[in-house]
This record gives structure tokens, sequence and C-alpha cells, in this order.
């Protein structure tokens, strides 16, 4: 007897609820993991995540890091260009890798004078079990955060242009706010 059944807020559809008996407990076991390895595949086939191995995983992380690592350097040396004063660094750490903007002004007014720092910090997350590309990102102004955030996109979904993108835009919201409190 095959049959629906709710029980707590799980729906079960086609698990038999019959006589206990042995070899036909074996029997509806096999169909149970048959029907578990089928839902497994149909669900990495939406998500992309039965798409590759763990070292596929780390090759595509480690080439999207390197591309990535380069835009961002590249983002933040223009910055720099138009805003002089600020100083560029590339990071490479346990944190992850990318670039790292800064710089201090002293501001005098009035006899009182007082160190304002800016900094702009944006990298990229080892890999992990969770198979992402995180894009960390830290940002002060004049020694109040302005951001601090993490974007991250599943190495299956994941799109080189898309990431350049939030980098870019992570750029002119810093590069915004920037000159809006000079």
């Amino acid at each position: 007897m095959s049959d629906t059944a709710i029980i707590g807020s799980h729906c079960f559809v086609g698990i038999e609820f019959e006589s206990p008996n042995m070899s036909d407990f074996e029997e509806r076991l096999q169909r149970a993991i048959q029907r578990g390895q089928q839902f497994k595949e149909a669900e990495g086939a939406i998500t992309g995540t039965g798409a590759g191995t763990e070292e596929d995983l780390r090759t595509q992380h480690s080439s999207l890091r390197n591309e990535l690592t380069e835009h961002i350097e590249g983002c933040l040396r223009k910055l720099c260009d138009h805003f002089p004063g600020f100083e560029f660094n590339s990071v490479l750490n346990e944190k992850g890798w990318g670039a790292r903007i800064s710089r201090d002004d002293l501001n005098l007014k009035a006899g009182f004078s007082k160190t304002e720092y800016s900094r702009l910090e944006v990298l990229i997350r080892p890999f992990s079990d969770a198979h992402i590309v995180e894009i960390a990102t830290k940002g002060t102004i004049r020694n109040r955060e302005s951001l601090n955030r993490s974007n991250f996109r599943f190495l299956a979904d994941a799109k080189l242009e898309i990431l350049k993108q939030m980098v870019d835009s992570i750029a002119l919201e810093f590069a915004e706010q920037y000159s809006a409190n000079r």
C-alpha cells in the first residue's frame, strides 16, 4: 500500500506503510535508498553541485581568485590615482587575496588636531568546504566604518564578469562615499 504521509512538517510520498516483514523491509529499504539517490542527482543537476569533484572546484576557485585579485588591484590603484594620498598594498594572507588602500589625514581645527584614518580592503577568501567565491570588503572613511560586507557566489554559479561587476560596485561606492566626506 503506497500512500502520502505528513509527519510534522515533512511530507513523505511513496512510502509504504505495510505490516513489518523483514524481506518486505529490505525491498522497501532499497527503494528508499534509490529514491534518495535520485533526489540527490536531481538536486545536483539543479544547483550544479554534482558537476565537479573537490579538486575541480579548487581549481575553479583558484582561477577565479587570480583573475579577481588582478581586477581588485586595478580598481584600487585607480582609486589611488583619483584620491592622492592613499597608499596601495597587495594583500596575501590567511584571510585572503586582494588589495588595500589606506591613508591618514591630520585634521586641524581651532587648535585641535585629530588623525583621521581611511581605508578600503577587498579580499577573496580562501577556498572552503562551502564551495563559494567570497568577496570580503571593509571600508573606513575618516575613522567611521563605511563598508563591511561579504558577497559570494557558489562556484557552480560563479561567472567572472558578474564577480568583477561586484568589485567595481564596491570601488565606486567607496569613491562616492569618500568624495562626499572630504
